[in-house]
């Protein structure tokens, strides 16, 4: 809708100083209180059949006065007249009943909620920024209303195939039963066929676990993932088994940063980086083959003082080398998870200023905000084109299977 200009230089023909616009008494705020109860008068001519001032059917409904109301919003608190019909049926549409603050106004206070601020940092920043006071109680109303969105979003139907998916778990402090602890934040990332990331749920427990992963599979299961082609998990004990009972299929890759650094913790500090550099050579190779020898050259050089770690690689061995089945372009995509940790210290970013959520609820709430924000800035993995016609190569009937 364009403005006729003219109506902007009479507004703005006593403009002074940028007060005078958008000042506490500015004409932002005039004409926001002006605009909205003039819309709804405009409903209320609608629903009772006749203008202010005119005449209506006496067996009609009537109007009835005003009542005042005062909102929040963006200009900081301003008081509106609101119509009343005699029937008492009139709904105004742009400040519904109850209604105390404008949409954009709890946008702002989700908004900053979601990017890890406290409710004394949001009352503050109200108060600042725009003039208005506002109760711990009604930051939590606002924030309480996304649980709703949060339940909905965790039981939403999922794709019937992720090609990969990162499995990990990220540890916050939160109340639970009456007392403090530490608990586990299961975290479930896929990649699409479309080669987009995906948080594909939030899951809580008190420690991390294979048996309560195997739970957390099933469900992927009955939200409708039928199939994932590699899973790439830590070194938790039981992991790959619970996988694979669901997942008959799937591939298993270990994350092999995580086995680089369980290996580094046997190693005294002045030899990590020598150590770290001969097991690069392993994950680095260029054929499983390559990697068994090089595997070998390290035990000959470490065994004598850690042979702990070479023996460590030998028993994972088979869930170290499915990525070498894969291109070397897109075997960092596979070979760690990588791409879960980032999300885990961005999530963790968010979260520092509490010292611990009062409810798993409250936990999941503020998670949930946070990945709706991390989300809008991710694209598409790299050199997935190339992931996606070898997997098409080797799983086409598997692909096919999924979209049935």
């Amino acid at each position: 809708m364009s403005i006729d200009k003219d109506l902007i230089d009479k507004l703005l023909e006593n403009y002074e100083k940028p007060e005078d616009v958008i000042g506490e008494n500015g004409l932002l705020k005039q004409l926001t209180k002006a605009l909205v109860e003039r819309a709804m008068e405009a409903e209320l001519t609608n629903h009772v059949g006749y203008a202010k001032h005119e005449r209506g059917n006496s067996s009609e409904n009537k109007r009835n006065g005003n009542s005042r109301k005062k909102l929040q919003g963006d200009f900081g608190e301003v008081e509106i007249s609101v119509p009343r019909d005699r029937d008492g049926t009139f709904e105004p549409q742009i400040v519904p009943k109850h209604q105390r603050r404008f949409d954009s106004f709890d946008d702002k206070i989700i908004s900053m909620y979601a990017r890890g601020m406290t409710t004394r940092e949001i009352q503050g920043h109200l108060e600042e920024i725009y003039g208005v006071g506002v109760s711990p109680t009604l930051i939590s109303e606002v924030t309480d209303a996304v649980q709703e969105e949060v339940r909905t979003w965790q039981s939403r139907p999922l794709d019937a195939l992720y090609p990969i998916v990162y499995l990990d778990a990220l540890m916050v402090k939160m109340r639970h039963e009456g007392r403090v602890s530490n608990r586990a934040v299961h975290v479930a990332l896929g990649i699409n066929l479309e080669g987009q990331k995906e948080v594909l749920g939030l899951w809580t427990t008190a420690n991390e676990g294979a048996k309560f992963w195997l739970q957390v599979l099933t469900e992927l299961k009955n939200r409708g993932v039928k199939d994932l082609f590699i899973a790439c998990v830590d070194g938790l004990k039981g992991f790959p088994d619970a996988i694979e009972t669901v997942y008959p299929q799937a591939q298993v890759q270990l994350c092999l940063v995580h086995l680089t650094r369980a290996s580094l913790n046997y190693v005294n500090w002045k030899q990590r980086k020598l150590v770290a550099a001969d097991l690069r050579q392993i994950y680095r190779a260029a054929t499983v083959e390559q990697a068994a020898a090089e595997l070998e050259s390290f035990a000959e050089k470490w065994d004598a003082k850690y042979p702990t770690i070479s023996r460590m690689w030998q028993r994972n061995w088979e869930r170290v080398i499915p990525m070498y089945g894969y291109p070397a372009e897109i075997r960092r995509v596979i070979y760690t998870t990588n791409a879960v940790e980032s999300l885990h210290m961005t999530l963790r970013k968010v979260i520092k200023n509490r010292g611990s959520f009062p409810s798993e609820e409250a936990a999941l709430k503020l998670l949930y905000l946070a990945l709706k924000n991390v989300a809008r800035k991710w694209r598409h993995v790299q050199h997935w084109k190339e992931a996606l016609s070898h997997f098409s190569i080797l799983w086409q009937d598997r692909i096919d299977a999924a979209s049935q």
